[in-house]
């Protein structure tokens, strides 16, 4: 015997994707923002706390510059400001993605982001390119 799910009203779809359709409007309007206010002029941006009292580079440094850069259409400047922000952002498209769909479908949305040994593994690599970018050889990774 197979049952068969009652079709979903067009209210309830809409309803289901309110929530991943306000995360992208804010992320709409905080990269519109990134891009039309330059990072690259002082005062506009707080600077990085780990760089203002190390003088080293965080993992994330160059992170705003590489949005303003995407936000222009400058792959190649956003790479050379942080390679690790400019990979994220297929990854994150493609999860959000994920997340519409399946709230437009109403089916139940995953709650863990993947499977541990990926984060550890992405802890590595994050770590890595820190460590990398604050040496002197590294010093191609740095913003």
């Amino acid at each position: 015997m197979t049952s068969t799910a009652p079709a979903r009203r067009p209210a309830d779809r809409f309803r289901s994707l309110l929530a991943p359709l306000g995360v992208a409007a804010v992320t709409a309007a905080a990269a519109a923002y990134v891009a039309a206010v330059d990072p690259n002029q002082p005062g506009h941006y707080p600077t990085c706390p780990l760089l203002f009292l190390t003088g080293l580079y965080c993992p994330g440094c160059g992170s705003l510059r590489a949005v303003h850069a995407l936000g222009h259409a400058d792959v190649l400047t956003a790479l050379h400001l942080n390679p690790l922000t400019v990979a994220a952002v297929p990854f994150l498209l493609w999860r959000w993605g994920l997340w519409a769909l399946r709230s437009w479908q109403g089916r139940p949305v995953r709650t863990n982001l993947a499977h541990p040994a990926y984060l550890w593994g992405l802890l590595v690599i994050v770590i890595v390119f820190w460590v990398i970018r604050n040496t002197p050889f590294g010093h191609f990774l740095a913003p």
